[in-house]
């Protein structure tokens, strides 16, 4: 019986690796390449010290075209090479080296010629190996134009195949290691163009590469430098937006670990600011998914997954806050990173509150009554969450930290669409919500203009007027208003709305005599001279106008002028305010619309109950000229 050929190994392949001719190193990179493919970290090291670096160079070099080979062996060569490199990158020592960084503009500048998959597979294996091993390797492959690379042959890679997943690893490391501001400017394009393959992959594939989509495509439109990219994605049509939204189902619906589900939310969070809050409601049909869901469904896997979020954080950071901790240092970092993920849960809860907002008597309303229903249920139960743990600082005397305002701002949302929910809690903590402050700010400000809203509306009724006055909160509107105008916030609608709010209680004058003063309108009286004194816009100075004329009621020119912080040019200013207002009222046919028409009326109503009391003004209505010459 004849022996059966013993068959080459490991140093029969060194043996002719350290041969002479090319020939013989040629034979031995073939049979090499059954070792390179095994876990044998030993071997391959001692295949590759055996061919040295030089030789791969050459080779290489060779199969991309610039060597002396003839076309038909170019491919051979190029296979051979790109082969053996990806075998002696998955010795991560190997893959770290000089050598290997330096092959990579060389492999990436043959790759678009190549149309062989299971070749580029290895080309795209041997890049990540090199960008896993060291900084060097990324910082090669971004010098080297790997983006511009990715971009035009990302479309053309097999859905759930190793090759797309090698291409989402690689760029995942590049994000992770390269500076963002740098790369989302420089390639926008080439990221917009990723961005559709990576959604498809998110809502086709039901394995780890799913969440690998879900990662990516997480750092690409929610990072701090994504802005670049949201008007470019936005103009590459809706088909990817609807891979997003199908992804986005699939894994709230399903059992996946919570950070998943976070990464979920911020991803949706990020659609909204591209799209609005439709993008929760559209319904595209996609020929690769089978599934028809209802319009609804993405809008209520998004809130009942964001208000889970919100009921466990909320607790999870009491907890922190004013449990035992034994490391204060530990406990400041915990309650930033829950802060954070906080703000996501927050800010899709907000959206929804608008959405629903904006469809409220909307003939093609999408949303039936029974969704309707759920929506503002939960709503209402996790407003009542969110009062609890500001009830629960309150207890704790805290009234300083982002996720005491941020749970102020969710409530004013709310509360501008429903202000009587939750009226009894929220009248028990009105006062302590206007005095929550941010991490950084010296004084209450942006709480007071998150709850102005509801503010304005609650105190159209004499009740809500006393239940602001009654602890002073009208001092906190005129405050946030002064701020307003000092720091030059070009905001008319908050500007606006504290006006309203103020207008409100002087109107309800008489039910809350007690509660106001008229040094208390001081400051209010210098901001509204300085906000007109060059201002002709007819809604500021019918507004400004309107409301001097009501403070103007609470006291007279002799005590206005006795205080001594209160100029005589601010008088002078408001004065001409008023009487340009006067002549505005009784010019016929003025053009005016209704509201600026009713704060006309309101200055020429009032003049007539305190004329008496600011001779000056009175002078100068009825003289037809300034009288203001002191």
């Amino acid at each position: 019986m004849e022996e059966e050929p013993k068959q080459p190994g490991l140093e029969d392949c060194l043996k002719l690796l350290r041969g002479d001719r090319d020939e013989q190193r040629l034979a031995g990179l073939l049979l090499a390449t059954k070792f390179c493919k095994g876990d044998d970290k030993a071997s391959v090291t001692r295949v590759y010290e055996a061919v040295g670096p030089r030789f791969l160079h050459r080779l290489l070099k060779t199969g991309t075209g610039t060597g002396t080979a003839g076309a038909e062996d170019r491919e051979a060569y190029l296979r051979l090479s790109i082969t053996v490199l990806a075998g002696f990158c998955r010795v991560p020592e190997i893959a770290s080296s000089r050598d290997m960084v330096s092959k990579v503009p060389l492999v990436l500048d043959v790759m678009p010629n190549i149309s062989d998959l299971s070749l580029l597979e290895e080309s795209y294996e041997f890049l990540l190996l090199v960008a896993m091993a060291s900084e060097d390797g990324v910082i090669a492959l971004h010098e080297s134009g790997a983006m511009k690379v990715f971009a035009t042959q990302v479309s053309t890679l097999p859905d759930g195949s190793q090759l797309m997943e090698f291409f989402m690893r690689i760029l995942q490391l590049m994000l992770t290691q390269l500076p963002l501001d740098i790369i989302f400017i420089k390639y926008k394009i080439e990221l917009s163009c990723m961005v559709g393959i990576i959604a498809r992959q998110f809502a086709l594939l039901h394995n780890a590469l799913k969440f690998d989509a879900l990662h990516l495509l997480t750092t690409l439109l929610s990072s701090e430098h994504s802005e670049a990219l949201y008007d470019v994605v936005k103009s590459s049509g809706d088909v990817w937006a609807t891979y997003v939204r199908v992804g986005v189902i699939a894994v709230l619906r399903n059992r996946v670990a919570s950070s998943e589900k976070l990464q979920a939310l911020t991803l949706a969070e990020s659609m909204l600011t591209i799209f609005s809050g439709s993008w929760l409601l559209e319904q595209n049909s996609l020929p690769d998914v089978p599934d028809s869901l209802p319009a609804d469904r993405c809008l209520l896997l998004v809130l009942e997954s964001s208000r889970i979020e919100v009921a466990v954080l909320l607790n999870y950071i009491a907890s922190l806050k004013y449990g035992t901790s034994t490391s204060s240092s530990t406990t400041a970092e915990s309650i930033f990173l829950e802060q954070k993920k906080l703000a996501v849960s927050f800010s899709l809860i907000e959206r929804i509150i608008k959405l629903i907002s904006d469809l409220y008597g909307a003939e093609d309303n999408p949303i039936n009554e029974s969704t309707s229903t759920k929506v503002i249920g939960g709503l209402n139960e996790t407003i009542g969450l969110v009062l609890d743990f500001l009830q629960d600082a309150k207890d704790h005397g805290e009234k300083k930290g982002n996720d005491l305002l941020a749970s102020v701002r969710i409530i004013g949302s709310y509360l501008a669409e429903s202000p009587l929910a939750c009226k009894e809690k929220v009248s028990d903590l009105l006062e302590y919500m206007l005095s929550v402050e941010g991490e950084d700010e010296p004084s209450p400000f942006y709480s007071i203009c998150f709850l102005l809203p509801m503010l304005c509306q609650i105190t159209i009724e004499v009740p809500g007027c006393k239940a602001l006055s009654t602890f002073g909160g009208h001092k906190s509107v005129i405050a946030c208003f002064v701020k307003l105008i000092d720091h030059m916030v070009l905001d008319n609608g908050t500007i606006f709305l504290a006006c309203d709010t103020i207008m409100n209680l002087l109107l309800h004058r008489d039910d809350i005599r007690a509660q106001l003063h008229e040094s208390q309108f001081i400051p209010l009286l210098e901001a509204l001279a300085g906000w007109t004194v060059e201002n002709e816009d007819p809604a500021i100075t019918t507004m400004a106008s309107s409301l001097c004329s009501l403070i103007f009621d609470l006291t007279s020119q002799d005590a206005l002028l006795s205080y001594t912080n209160f100029k005589f040019s601010v008088f002078d200013n408001l004065s001409r305010l008023i009487i340009r207002s006067l002549d505005a009222f009784t010019q016929e046919g003025m053009s005016v619309d209704d509201k600026e028409h009713d704060l006309l009326q309101i200055v020429a109503a009032e003049y007539s109950s305190w004329a008496d009391r600011y001779p000056l003004i009175k002078q100068a209505v009825e003289g037809g000229q300034p009288a203001f010459n002191t």
